[in-house]
């Protein structure tokens, strides 16, 4: 078997050059990925602040007739 050997600023390069085409080929995965990232970080911070809150009681917000 033979072997392929790079030095580092090839090795580098080719690197660049195969992150850079899977970001382009992978643009919709990427954005969808990051936003769900996003979504889940805000969902954690909602959660905690939630948690240091003072509750209150349902009755407070009366829904329309036939919501509740």
């Amino acid at each position: 078997m033979s072997q392929i050997v790079f030095d580092a600023p090839e090795l580098k390069q080719l690197l660049k050059q195969v992150l850079t085409e899977t970001l382009i080929e992978q643009r919709a995965l990427l954005r969808e990925v990051f936003i769900d990232a996003l979504e889940e970080v805000a969902l954690a911070e909602a959660i905690r602040q939630g948690q240091t809150t003072t509750l209150i009681d349902r009755s407070q917000f009366p829904l329309p007739a036939g919501e509740g």
